[in-house]
């Protein structure tokens, strides 16, 4: 293939369409590292960031990272750095500790250094092979050419996968990096970077690896822009878990979490859902099933992860993970769990009047549909089962059974063919009928 500028970009759409040809031109590119000339499959801005690191002294063969700090005083370094603040979100978004979890989130500053990271036991134990650990120097004088390297000198994203790495035993990893900037200064102020085996990038992996430098400034943004509150309050930085019992309001147009104290924290339609589902499930929901319940074959479990670490700033410790479930604590605490308590308690006239609206009347998530359809259903079945005409006249005159069509006959029967009650509710299943088309 003729070279020319473009060809190293042409080349590298083989990354995600035939990593494995990919692969064999990079690690054949690497073995003329010391040719007057860039091969062809690499960049101009990795040929020389590799020639730079050679004259730093950098041996691709047996080169491992130099240490800024022991591993054991990073932890001090972490305290009172701006990323901290962020680093459980973007654990949240972005890591996988599970048992599989194959790649590794990585917190770096500005210079290169790292300070966290967050993976899988397997994941970790490879890293501590390269000694990619907390306390090493990821910056171009300390292990040569990488994507955190890239970033700290250009102060842009990048990724560089198998032999672009300088080092030969970085070859079998993939890292996708970008720089986290100050939301006042715009000054770089730390690195985000992703690594694992090469199977593990994809073409999605810059994509949220940037959506998760967007959610650590976006924190830090709004962090600098609340004001001081009186202690107590919920944006003072306390979830309302912290210091008081919690009920979720689901039933509905106006979703909340309310603390015991009275404090009350509205939530999103997508929030809500989300506690709707987590609360239909004691043994918990993954990621992905809650992207799929939610959004459909659309869904995106980062989208969902974020989602979860903004729940988890209301609710605290009462939102578990892996998988996320509510916490013993919470469990039943909403209105409709109350509803279906006392339904199933056999409180029919008290089911009733705590149905006062559908759950989550706006919302028309898949999964959402049979979990009202669920609750309307039994407190239908316990109002025409109790005999009650007075229950049954309150039941088909609400939202949720004025569709009763079990009931109204019921109703019919004990007060009468005649009685307003029932005629109103026959007139009502008649207007239903006409929408309907029926």
């Amino acid at each position: 293939m003729p070279y020319g500028p473009s060809t190293p970009v042409l080349m590298a759409g083989l990354r995600f369409s035939c990593p494995e040809k990919y692969e064999r031109m990079l690690r054949a590119a690497h073995e003329r590292i010391h040719a007057g000339v860039p091969p062809s499959a690499i960049t101009a801005a990795v040929w020389e960031s590799w020639q730079r690191s050679l004259a730093a002294g950098i041996d691709p063969d047996r080169h491992l990272p130099r240490h800024l700090h022991q591993v054991a005083d990073v932890v001090a370094l972490r305290r009172g750095n701006l990323l901290e603040t962020v680093m459980p979100a973007l654990s949240e978004l972005l890591a996988d500790e599970s048992a599989d979890g194959q790649h590794l989130l990585v917190l770096a500053d500005a210079r290169g250094e790292v300070l966290w990271r967050v993976g899988s036991r397997s994941a970790l134990r490879q890293a501590d092979g390269l000694e990619f650990v907390e306390g090493a120097d990821w910056s171009e004088a300390g292990v040569g050419t990488n994507a955190i390297s890239e970033v700290v000198l250009s102060g842009r994203a990048a990724q560089m996968f198998s032999a672009e790495h300088l080092v030969r035993t970085h070859h079998e990893w993939a890292c996708t990096a970008s720089p986290i900037r100050d939301p006042d200064s715009g000054v770089v102020i730390g690195v985000l970077n992703v690594s694992g085996p090469l199977n593990t990038v994809t073409a999605d992996s810059m994509r949220m690896v940037k959506c998760g430098v967007r959610l650590a400034e976006e924190l830090l943004r709004g962090a600098r822009r609340e004001p001081p509150r009186r202690a107590g309050s919920v944006a003072a930085g306390r979830s309302l878990a912290v210091s008081s019992g919690l009920s979720i309001e689901l039933l509905g147009e106006s979703p909340s979490v309310l603390g015991a104290d009275g404090n009350r924290m509205p939530l999103s339609l997508r929030r809500a859902e989300i506690l709707a589902l987590l609360e239909s499930r004691d043994r918990g929901w993954s990621a992905d099933e809650l992207a799929y319940a939610v959004h459909g074959e659309t869904g995106s479990a980062a989208a969902i992860r974020i989602e979860m670490h903004r729940i988890r700033r209301v609710l605290g410790d009462a939102l578990e993970s892996t998988p996320y479930r509510l916490a013993p604590s919470l469990r039943g605490s909403s209105d409709s769990a109350r509803v279906l308590r006392l339904v199933r308690g056999g409180h029919v006239a008290a089911a009733l009047a705590a149905y006062t609206a559908p759950l989550l009347a706006r919302s028309t998530a898949r999964a959402i549909e049979p979990l009202r359809a669920e609750l309307t259903s039994a407190v239908g079945a316990s109002v025409r089962a109790s005999g009650n005409a007075e229950l049954l006249r309150r039941w088909c005159a609400t939202e949720m059974g004025s569709d009763d069509r079990a009931a109204v006959p019921i109703l019919g029967r004990l007060v009468g063919f005649a009685d307003a009650a029932y005629l109103a509710s026959l007139a009502r299943l008649s207007r239903i009928d006409l929408e309907l088309g029926g």
